[in-house]
């Protein structure tokens, strides 16, 4: 297994199918070219098998975190350690970019996601409620 950044439209458009839909280029320029946006592939023999991306975060008076923004292996590569080794790439870009942790947002019964994370080192910081703003066009 090879975990690298994404770096161009094309790596990003090979991954689609670990993407919940079609990735489009000119949101895939975008990302690439928005600072602090990153995603790492995991690539098995050449074909991407896993995905995580972060966001950088930064405020005034915390400094910077990343956020794990979205994780997701293929499913025949499940179970073997990829989820771990992409969270755990994450957190060691984080922390080579100065980040001073690194969080993710996860349902409560998504005990796979859970289980991921706690074998890469994190920690329950306790319940929190996520809420939305749909914004339309």
């Amino acid at each position: 297994m090879d975990i690298r950044p994404a770096r161009t439209v094309a790596e990003l458009l090979a991954a689609e199918a670990l993407f919940d839909g079609p990735a489009r280029a000119d949101w895939s320029e975008r990302f690439l070219a928005s600072p602090g946006h990153l995603m790492l592939i995991a690539y098995v023999d050449g074909v991407p098998v896993g995905m995580v991306s972060g966001i950088e975060m930064v405020h005034p008076d915390k400094g910077t975190e990343m956020c794990l923004y979205e994780l997701s292996v293929d499913e025949a590569h499940r179970r073997r350690g990829l989820g771990r080794a992409l969270t755990e790439a994450l957190a060691t870009e984080a922390e080579s970019r100065g980040c001073y942790g690194m969080w993710v947002g996860v349902d409560t019964d998504n005990e796979a996601a859970l289980a991921t994370y706690g074998a890469a080192g994190a920690r329950d910081e306790g319940v929190f409620r996520m809420l939305g703003w749909p914004v339309t066009r």
